[in-house]
Parts: structure tokens; C-alpha cells; sequence
């Protein structure tokens, strides 16, 4: 077959055709050759690599002579492959199979069949992409929108490497100079769909947004509907970034490979594209993000298959990544002996003395970190630690582990005071923070922590790169360094923090500066990986839910919730942070992974509780299905019967770990004081938990299937119930296979921990933690605050601004910065000098009456 039709008229080659009457003839049109009836149509796609050469010659003297040329040359070589001109090509594997049409020299998407679930989409339309340009984004001109439709297609041809199938469309808009390639990859063994967009202009354009994909499906719908880009708001930061679509009736997700995508449907249209705002360099081909479009075996499952796409793309393998944390245990006031002191602690109770495996990591929180002058070198150590952080290396890896570190890319909370020398120095600030798309810092950032990784940091917590969980932070003047700016839109005097940047007039500029600012983290992200291919890396404060982030770092901060669980007791605690999930998960339908979420539990800085008492707090949380479990604890307020408990449940989690990446929660809203709890399974093992947060009885019934996160193939699997906890069992059968159904009453507060395997599950190792120590605690006499030294206001200094904490007789401490309110929790007293906040805040009175808070401050009344 043609591939394409190269026409010479008056020697200029175009790949365009004439007739033998001199008329120009676009792709797709019927080219007839004389009297002889030949017709080629100039959109006939084949794999050859024939060209034609025809000469037009005006009308007048045409003759014979093109005639009997045209017909010699053409008609012998071509008059078989083009009597069934090919009007549309596919990819195909096993999973699935896209049609495109290319008559009328346009290429458009025609059908899509899902050989998983044997249904197929038929888009009513189909533009295929589309793209937004613009000379400016701060021009009032109108911008100018392109799809397919502008565009004609120059020649189409298709390779396979190995098991992936290539297909490449190659495009011109001749009235706007720009040349285009759409560019499909198909493996044989999966199911996903791979496509980007490569553009190429004559002149400098600016490319504002880009839709890879764009089709008219009606079933297509959007789970996450929210779009809160808000500068101002306590856990009211939303953004609605890099979500996934999907179909309702052919089993079906589609999305951009990028976290800061803007992914969405509209009148029955899908869009998956992003907003870029960078100049396209003249004659300079620009690459787009992947699309890509997957398959589920059924449509009701397909945010379980996006899942497995998802683990299957992802930067590195799922892990248990099980560390230690400092900033619980010393704060601000960590040194290197201090923490090479609780490293040896833990290691001796957890690993020496119970037989838990090392640590992944040892971490340092906030506090080593010298902030003077990063004017030529950013995040500098403090005399605190040595220069190379040797020491604190050497504790980790004499526990068999590696160290990790803090580190607040924006320069948020103990960092700020460095921007002024680093702005002087022409590195990018902007208010109040730093630019995650500066180029200078950015670049003086990526160099610092490359260097730390090649030192042996094998860790980072990234902690606050947009903003925290009150205040976000936006690049309102990115032109400087070729970002999109919008001045026309802004009035005078606004901030990159302004509350008024809540109003949503302004998301476009605000998601530009996300869009850079992602793209230029995931370079950094993967420059790390190049130093330390095993670095574990979390985004936290300031970061977004996007599943795609997985594919550059290893967990994402749950974002709107805080870093300490409120509540007066361990249900409390529970009912807040899985408050936070079910809001995440159910209400607000967020589209992530539970296995890959942050959310700065488990804690343990006090001896307060019973063994149960924390046992059963600690399997809950664990229950979670995070593969990123921080350890929030002072080693120096355990006791025996503290380890004995901890040591057991990361045991636990050891054990149920295969199940992890299919997580989910099921029943109702913890925060109504609705039964709920979390499963996972594989097809050899699950496990269930079951909270009841209220002070009643309760009845409640689970169906183990699909819906419940058991596998299709388990229909056949018969499962041994079991529990790490004695009793949890009681009232239940000793076999459950799939469609069974748990009947349980759970009692006021409690909480139950149930296992499912194929084999029968030996427990011993856990008992035996469970029955190591006799000892338990005992609840010593409650001592009141009334007449305490401690009631009162105290006064101290914190990031160079004046703070107070004020503790009342009914038995509060108030903390302000300045006159404002930052917090009010509960205080109790621990003996005439000691007071704990929240049981996770130590205050001390000294001999001289002054009082030290969480070993970071000094205060005086």
C-alpha cells in the first residue's frame, strides 16, 4: 500500500496531489490518473516505505505525454495495494484495542474494545488532542485552540520493538507553521495504553495547554470533583490535581502521566491534558507527558486496576518502610548525641532483645540545620552534628540501618530565617517562602541534597514544598524565569500568600506555578534515584494527592490533617486521623493509593496506657495498609511492657505486608461514630479490622467479595480465620470462603483484629512478645493542677518571635504566637515539676523557676 503521495507541481515537492486538471488535492481525496480509472487516495496508510513522483504540467500541455507517463509508472507498481485504500489503523495486545480512522487526512480515535470486559467505547466525537497557544499569557489577545481537525496527516507508520507495538502519526497545520506527531505504544503484556504529543512551530509560541486526549464519551465521569487552590485555609487545600478519569459502563481509566495534571470530563467530553505556559523554541520539538488509557476486567473495579497500574509504574517497588523520627522524641533540640542515644536505644528493645528486623531508618527531624547564611551553600549542618553528619551515620548503620533526613524544600518553619541571604544572592524567593521553580535555588537545592545522598542519606522527608496546612504559597511573577505570568489578572499589592488568591478567577496562574514547580521537583527526584536507586523519599506539607507522584517518590502526605492525632484518649486519636481517611477515601473520592499515604502515626512518647490499651491503638493504625510507618516515640518514657507491644505489632505488619498495596476501608464514617475499619487481601492471605468508636453495643456484618478487596480468583480459596489478639475470634466461624459473610457485636470501644490465610497461621512469635513482661501499667493517682507552679503564663522566644503558653486551672495550656491563638490542649500533671500537654509534650519546671518545653525552649513567667 502508499504510504504517502509525493507530488512535484512546478518543482516544489509538497506532500499534496494534483489532478490532471491542476487541482489541488488534500489527504484523503480521490486522486483519478487519467482515463484508466486508477484512484489514490492520499491518506492510504501502508508500512512500505514506497514514494510516487508525478509531474503536473498545466492543462494546455498535458498531452500524451503525462498520461502515458503517469500511467507507466504508477499503474504497474500500485494498482493492487490501492484498489482497497486503507482507511484506519489499530493497536491490538490481549487487553485491548484502539481503532483510529484516518480519512479525510485526519486521524481521530474511532472505537476502543476492552478485551477484558468485551464492551467497547464509541466516541461521538473525537478531536484526539488538543492545544491552547497564545503569543503571551500575559497578552489579552484571544488564544488560539487547535485539534486534530487543523491538522493533516503527513504520513503514518508503525514499528514494534521487541513486545511493544509503535504507531506514530505525523501531522501539519500549515496555517499556523506547526507540525505535530502522535505517538502510541502498546506492550503486549499490559493493559494500558501508552500516548504523547510531540509539536514542533516555525515561530515562538506559547503552548498553554495541552489535552493528549479529548473525546466525546458520554459514560465517562470524574470521581474527584473538588478544586480548592487556596492560599489561605486550614485544611481547606484541595487542588484536584493528577486524578484519573473513568467509564462508567466499559470498564476503563484514563489520565495523564504527570502529578499536576488537570484531568477532567465536561459535557460528556473527556479532557486529559495539562496547563504548561512555556514558550514552544522555534523548530524545537516539544515532547508532551504520556496519556495513558487502561483496562478493567470490570467497570465497577476499575479504580482497583488504576491501582495496579499504578504499583506497576511506580519510581520503585512498594516497601515496609519502618524508621524511627526524632521530632517527638527531642524536637528542635536533637543533637548527634542525643540521637545516636535513642538509635541505640531502639535497636537494643526492638531488634537485640525481641527479634524485630533493623530499621529501614533512623531520621532527624528539624533542628540540624544551620540557617545563618546558605548564600553559596544551602542547607548547611549546624555545630550541632558534625560538617558530614559522620556520627549520626555511623549510629544508624551500627544498628544496621541507614540515616534520613528533614528537609523543608520552600524553607518553611525553622528554615525561613535563610531566604534573606539567599535572596540577596539572586536565588528565587517568593512570599513568604522559596520558588519550587526557581532555577537558582532550585538548582543550588538539587545539589545539596544530591551531595547528602552520595554521603549515605538514604532518606528525605520533604516537608513543605507549596505551603503547609494553614497557608500555601504561589509564584505570581514567573516571567522572570520564563514561567507563566498573568499580570493583567492581578491587582496591586497582592502576595503569593494572599487570602485573596483564594478565588478561584485565579487557578490558572496558581496552577502554573504548580505545574513548574512539579516538574522541576520530579528532575530533582530523579536525579536523587541516579545517586541512591533504594532512596525512600516523602512529600508532605505543601504536597497534593496525585497518584502519578508514585511514579518519582515513594509516599505522599495525607494532607488536611495534623501532624499530631487530636483526642483525649487512644479512640479519640483513632477517630480523628480516620476521620481523615474516610473523608479522603469515601466522601471526597480521592483517587490514591492507602498503601503510599503519610500520616504521621504511630506515637508513642509516654507510659500512660495499658498493654491492650495500646496494642489495640497500634494494630488499627498499622491496619491502615501504610507501607510508610514513622515511628513518633521517645524511647527514654517506654517501658518493657512498651516495647514488648510495639515490637509485636510491627511484627504484625511484617506479616500482612503482601496484602498492602490493595487496601481499602470499609462501613461508615468514624468521625458519626459508625462502625468502619480497613481490609486487604491477596489471594493467599487477608486481614480485617473492625473499630467501634461508640459507647454502645453495636451489630455489624461484612461480605468478604470483591467489593471488600478480595481477589476473583479467591472464588475457589478456602481461608483460615485467626487473630494476632486472643479473643478477637470469639462468635465467629473457624473457615470462610468468598460470599461469606462476618457477623459480629462489638462491644463499646472495641476493636478487633481478624486473619485470613490458605495455610493455618502460627502465632507464636507474637504471644510470646505478648506474655514476655508480667508487669502492666497501673494508672497512678491523678494529681491536679490546682495550686500548681506551673499555672500561669510563660514566655519564650521560637523562630525569632515572641511566644507564650499559658496554663489554666481547668487544666489547658494555651499556646500563642504573639497575641495570636495557635493551639489549646489538654494538660496534666506528672509530679511538682512535670506537666505533659497532650501526653506528647513534656514541660519541666527547673530549680531556678524557669521552665524547659520539649527540651527546645526556655521560659520564664
Amino acid at each position: 500500500m502508499l504510504r504517502s503521495c509525493r507530488v512535484v507541481e512546478w518543482g516544489r515537492p509538497e506532500l499534496y496531489g494534483c489532478d490532471c486538471r491542476g487541482t489541488l488535492l488534500r489527504p484523503g481525496q480521490p486522486w483519478n490518473i487519467g482515463t484508466h480509472g486508477l484512484t489514490v487516495c492520499a491518506s492510504a496508510v501502508t508500512l512500505t516505505h514506497m514514494n510516487i513522483l508525478a509531474i503536473c504540467l498545466p492543462h494546455r500541455l498535458l498531452g500524451v505525454l503525462l498520461v502515458c507517463t503517469t500511467y507507466l509508472l504508477a499503474t504497474a507498481a500500485l494498482c493492487a495495494e490501492l484498489s482497497r485504500p486503507t482507511q484506519s489503523v489499530q493497536l491490538e495486545n490481549r487487553f485491548l484495542r484502539r481503532e483510529l480512522s484516518t480519512s479525510d487526512g485526519v486521524a481521530r480515535t474511532t472505537r476502543i474494545v476492552n478485551l477484558l470486559d468485551g464492551r467497547q467505547l464509541i466516541p461521538t466525537d473525537s478531536n484526539e488532542f488538543r492545544i491552547r497557544l497564545s503569543h503571551s499569557t500575559a497578552s489579552l489577545e484571544p488564544d488560539v485552540e487547535l485539534t486534530c481537525t487543523d491538522f493533516e496527516i503527513d504520513d503514518i507508520t508503525s514499528t514494534r520493538e521487541g513486545t511493544v507495538q509503535h504507531l506514530t502519526v505525523q501531522l501539519t497545520c500549515r496555517d499556523r507553521q506547526l507540525r505535530a506527531a502522535l505517538h502510541y505504544h502498546l506492550d503486549d503484556n499490559e493493559p494500558f495504553l501508552r500516548k504523547y504529543l510531540e509539536l514542533t512551530a516555525a515561530e515562538a509560541w506559547v503552548l498553554e495547554r495541552v489535552d493528549v486526549e479529548s473525546h466525546a464519551i458520554q459514560e465517562a465521569y470524574q470521581p474527584y470533583q473538588l478544586r480548592a487552590i487556596t492560599a489561605q485555609g486550614e485544611a481547606n487545600w484541595k487542588p484536584g490535581l493528577g486524578q484519573p478519569l473513568y467509564t462508567h459502563k466499559c470498564g476503563t481509566y484514563w489520565g495523564i502521566e504527570f502529578p499536576a495534571a488537570d484531568n477532567f470530563v465536561r459535557d460528556g467530553n473527556i479532557h486529559c491534558g495539562y496547563l504548561y505556559g512555556r514558550q514552544l523554541e522555534p523548530n524545537r520539538t516539544y515532547r508532551s507527558y504520556c496519556a495513558v488509557l487502561g483496562m478493567a476486567d470490570d467497570p465497577q473495579f476499575a479504580r482497583d486496576a488504576f491501582f495496579e497500574y499504578i504499583d506497576r509504574t511506580r519510581v520503585r517497588p512498594l516497601r515496609l518502610q519502618i524508621q524511627y523520627n526524632s521530632w517527638f522524641d527531642y524536637a528542635e533540640g536533637v543533637d548527634a548525641k542525643r540521637f545516636a542515644k535513642s538509635v541505640d536505644a531502639i535497636h537494643r528493645e526492638l531488634v537485640e532483645r525481641r527479634g524485630a528486623r533493623p530499621l529501614s531508618a533512623y531520621v532527624i527531624d528539624s533542628g540540624w540545620m544551620d540557617t545563618t547564611d546558605w548564600s553559596e551553600t544551602v542547607w548547611r549542618v549546624n555545630g550541632k552534628f558534625s560538617p558530614d553528619l559522620r556520627e549520626s551515620r555511623d549510629a544508624a548503620r551500627n544498628a544496621g540501618s541507614k540515616l534520613g533526613l528533614w528537609i523543608s524544600p520552600g524553607c518553611l518553619f525553622g528554615a525561613q530565617s535563610a531566604i534573606g541571604p539567599m535572596r540577596a544572592a539572586g536565588m528565587e524567593a517568593i512570599d513568604p517562602w522559596m520558588s519550587m521553580a526557581g532555577p537558582n535555588y532550585m538548582d543550588q537545592l538539587e545539589a545539596r541534597m544530591v551531595e547528602l545522598t552520595r554521603t549515605g542519606c538514604a532518606f528525605f522527608k520533604l516537608d513543605g514544598l507549596f505551603g503547609h496546612y494553614i497557608t500555601r504559597n504561589f509564584e505570581l511573577h514567573g516571567d522572570r524565569y520564563g514561567i507563566a505570568a498573568m499580570p493583567q489578572l492581578l491587582p496591586d499589592g497582592l502576595t503569593g500568600s494572599d487570602a485573596r488568591l483564594n478565588d478561584s478567577r485565579y487557578d490558572e496562574l496558581k496552577i502554573y506555578y504548580l505545574a513548574a514547580g512539579t516538574q522541576r521537583l520530579m528532575q530533582l527526584f530523579g536525579h536523587l534515584a541516579e545517586a541512591d536507586p533504594n532512596i525512600y523519599i516523602v512529600i508532605s506539607n505543601g504536597a497534593y494527592l496525585s497518584p502519578w507522584w508514585l511514579q518519582h517518590v515513594d509516599a505522599v502526605w495525607m494532607i488536611n490533617a495534623g501532624d499530631a492525632a487530636s483526642g483525649s484518649d487512644r479512640t479519640g486519636e483513632l477517630v480523628y486521623r480516620d476521620g481523615k481517611y474516610y473523608e479522603l477515601w469515601q466522601t471526597e473520592h480521592t483517587q490514591f493509593p492507602l498503601c503510599s499515604l503519610f500520616n504521621h502515626e504511630p506515637k508513642k512518647t509516654a507510659n500512660n496506657e495499658t498493654k491492650d490499651t495500646f496494642r489495640r491503638y497500634l494494630y488499627m493504625n498499622l491496619s491502615r495498609g501504610t507501607g510508610f510507618v514513622e515511628l513518633y516515640i521517645r524511647p527514654s518514657a517506654l517501658q518493657d511492657y512498651d516495647w514488648d507491644v510495639l515490637a509485636e505489632g510491627l511484627q504484625w505488619a511484617e506479616s500482612v505486608f503482601p496484602t498492602f498495596g490493595r487496601v481499602r476501608m470499609h462501613g461508615g464514617d468514624p468521625e458519626q461514630q459508625q462502625v468502619y475499619g480497613y481490609t486487604a487481601w491477596t489471594g493467599e492471605q487477608g486481614y480485617v479490622s473492625i473499630h467501634n468508636p461508640s459507647d454502645e453495643a453495636v451489630e455489624y456484618s461484612l461480605i468478604l467479595n470483591r467489593e471488600t478487596g478480595l481477589l476473583p480468583s479467591s472464588q475457589q480459596a478456602t481461608y483460615q480465620l485467626s487473630s494476632p489478639i486472643p479473643g478477637d475470634t470469639r462468635g465467629l466461624k473457624s473457615e470462610y470462603q468468598f460470599g461469606d459473610t462476618l457477623h459480629l457485636t462489638l462491644q463499646p470501644r472495641e476493636i478487633r483484629i481478624l486473619s485470613f490465610d490458605t495455610q493455618r497461621r502460627d502465632w507464636n512469635a507474637l504471644r510470646t512478645l505478648q506474655n514476655r513482661t508480667a508487669r502492666d501499667y497501673v494508672a497512678p493517682k491523678p494529681i491536679p493542677i490546682e495550686g500548681h507552679a506551673v499555672l500561669g503564663t510563660w514566655y519564650y522566644q521560637a523562630s525569632k518571635q515572641p511566644h507564650s503558653r499559658e496554663f489554666t486551672a481547668d487544666g489547658q495550656c494555651i499556646l500563642r504566637a504573639g497575641d495570636a491563638v495557635q493551639w489549646t490542649k489538654p494538660a496534666r500533671v506528672l509530679s511538682a515539676t512535670e506537666v505533659i500537654v497532650e501526653d506528647t509534650y513534656l514541660h519541666r519546671l527547673l530549680p531556678d523557676g524557669s521552665m524547659d518545653i520539649e527540651g527546645r525552649y526556655h521560659a520564664t513567667k
